[in-house]
C-alpha cells in the first residue's frame, strides 16, 4: 500500500469535504450514497480546518471495567499511531448501545498529540472541550459526555463502523464540519487535481448567476450554464 506524503496530505486539507466528495464521484468507484458518515457524527469544533489522515482503528466500551488485556490492547493501539507511515487519524467505534463513558478528554488528546495524531472520528462521546480545543485537537463525535465511565479498549487494528461509515485500518480519511469521508486508496494521489476540476466546473453557474439581478435569471440560460458545468465535471 502506498501512502501520500505529508505535503500531499496538506494539499488535500485545502479543500472542504463536500468538494472531496464531488471529486471522488468523478472516478465512479462506488455509489454516490456510500463512503461517508451520517449526520449522527458532528464536528464538535466546526471552525477547524479539514483534517486528513490514515485511519488507526479501535473499538471501545465503558459499561463494565476493563482487564489487563484491555490495557495491553490500548498500548498496541498507541503503537499503531507511531507506526503510521504518514499522518495518522484516530477512528474509534464505541460498541456500547449508547455512549456512556468518554475515551476522549484532556489526557487522551495530549497523549495523541505527542504520538502525532491530531484528530478523531468516533461514534462515541468526547469531553474536556476547552482543553482539547486549546491543544489544537479536532473532535468528530456523536455527543459530548461528562464521565469516562469504565472506558477501556476492546480491540484495535480492526474494521470499525462509525456513523454508518465502514473504515478499515489504513483507510485515508478526510473530515471537516460537514462530516468524514473515505478516499479510495487507488485514486488518492489524483483527488487534489479532481477537486480543482470540480471547483472550476462550478464557475459557469456561480459566475453566471452573479451577473444577473435577483429574480431575473432566465431558465433557458440556467440550463446552458448547468450543461457547461456538467461537461467540465466530466472532462
Amino acid at each position: 500500500m502506498s501512502y501520500l506524503s505529508k505535503e500531499q496530505i496538506e494539499e488535500l486539507r485545502q479543500f472542504d469535504t463536500p468538494t472531496v466528495s464531488n471529486a471522488i464521484e468523478k472516478f465512479k468507484l462506488r455509489s454516490k450514497i456510500e463512503g461517508f458518515t451520517s449526520p449522527k457524527i458532528k464536528a464538535i469544533y466546526p471552525d477547524r480546518k479539514p483534517v486528513v489522515g490514515y485511519a488507526c482503528t479501535a473499538k471501545i466500551s465503558a459499561r463494565c471495567p476493563g482487564t489487563k488485556e484491555n490495557e495491553e490492547t490500548l498500548y498496541q493501539y498507541y503503537q499503531s499511531l507511531l507506526d503510521c507511515p504518514s499522518v495518522p487519524i484516530s477512528v474509534i467505534q464505541d460498541i456500547d448501545e449508547e455512549p456512556v463513558g468518554s475515551f476522549w478528554g484532556e489526557v487522551q488528546t495530549t497523549v495523541h498529540k505527542a504520538l502525532g495524531c491530531m484528530a478523531v472520528v468516533t461514534n462515541g462521546g468526547v469531553r474536556d472541550l476547552d482543553e482539547a480545543y486549546e491543544l489544537g485537537f479536532t473532535y468528530h463525535a456523536s455527543c459530548v459526555l461528562v464521565s469516562h465511565g469504565y472506558i477501556h479498549m476492546e480491540m484495535t487494528g480492526t474494521p470499525v463502523e462509525v456513523g454508518g461509515l465502514l473504515v478499515n485500518p489504513g483507510d485515508l480519511i478526510h473530515a471537516d464540519k460537514h462530516g468524514a469521508i473515505v478516499i479510495p486508496g487507488e485514486i488518492a494521489d489524483q483527488v487534489a487535481d479532481a477537486c480543482r476540476q470540480m471547483q472550476r466546473a462550478e464557475g459557469p453557474v456561480l459566475d453566471g448567476c452573479k451577473t444577473v439581478k435577483d429574480g431575473e435569471l432566465e431558465i433557458a440560460q440556467l440550463k446552458l450554464w448547468r450543461k457547461e458545468m456538467a461537461a467540465l465535471r466530466n472532462a
